[in-house]
């Protein structure tokens, strides 16, 4: 049973966000806490784990064979390189990287030296990677990624006819949030849909009552309202691009 429309439009004064902690204090969310006078607590609904070496040369890729990799995740790079270690599996100089994001990019650093390797990378897609594939078209690609891959990817990678190979290197896996059982907020803050499955797998009976659900990204929000749950906060939006953004206008109008 969901509360009525007058409770769930009370004030707001604890979010829970379905992340890790931010490293730094400059993440826009301490500010948000700060201004609103917000209890904001962190704490991933989903975590990932490796794929073993020994699982992988079950996938029968020869490393060997590929000319060049893409990559859309930090994640994906950290695990592509413990593989290659695992394996004792040198990574060739002329190695050829495909970046989603500058950020992504940059962060190759922590296993390569940046400079005297070829890099190439987009704003935040593989759709904007597409004019530089092309000019490497004939390139054996590598797309290392989770067991929930994203579709759109394979899927450009398919129709725009590159030889490419998936790499399923790590798994995403519900996190134990047992010591949540009695801990209630204002609103809770999700960013991928497995993040949604973790909170029922943990607490199948859970009802959202007064709970606003704040949710980032198109497949997000579709399993929000799959679990017949109100989407009360939806991200990102024409006005409002990041997830605090939209937190924020949703204080403000509570507040009115």
């Amino acid at each position: 049973m969901q509360a009525s429309p007058e409770a769930r439009n009370k004030k707001v004064k604890s979010i829970l966000v379905t992340l890790p902690k931010p490293e730094t204090e400059k993440s826009p969310y301490f500010d948000l806490a700060k201004k609103h006078n917000l209890k904001i607590d962190f704490r991933s609904f989903i975590h990932v784990e490796g794929v073993p070496a020994k699982e992988f040369r079950k996938e029968k890729i020869n490393l060997a064979e590929m000319t060049a990799i893409i990559f859309t995740s930090r994640n994906a790079v950290d695990h592509f390189f413990r593989v290659c270690e695992e394996m004792r599996y040198e990574v060739p100089a002329e190695m050829k990287y495909f970046c989603i994001s500058e950020t992504i990019a940059l962060y190759l650093q922590k296993y390569i030296q940046y400079r005297k390797r070829k890099i190439f990378f987009g704003k935040q897609t593989a759709l904007d990677l597409a004019e530089v594939l092309k000019k490497h078209a004939t390139e054996k690609f590598l797309y290392p990624c989770s067991d929930v891959a994203a579709e759109e990817t394979q899927k450009f990678l398919q129709e725009s006819g590159y030889d490419y190979k998936s790499a399923v290197l790590f798994r995403t896996v519900c996190s134990d949030l047992s010591d949540l059982a009695e801990v209630y907020y204002d609103v809770i803050a999700f960013f991928s849909p497995s993040s949604i499955q973790s909170l029922f797998i943990n607490f199948p009976d859970f009802v959202q009552n007064s709970t606003r659900i704040a949710a980032f990204g198109a497949s997000t929000h579709k399993a929000v309202l799959e679990h017949n749950l109100i989407l009360d906060i939806p991200a990102p939006t024409p006005n409002a691009p990041s997830m605090t953004m939209a937190i924020e206008q949703y204080i403000k109008q509570t507040e009115k």
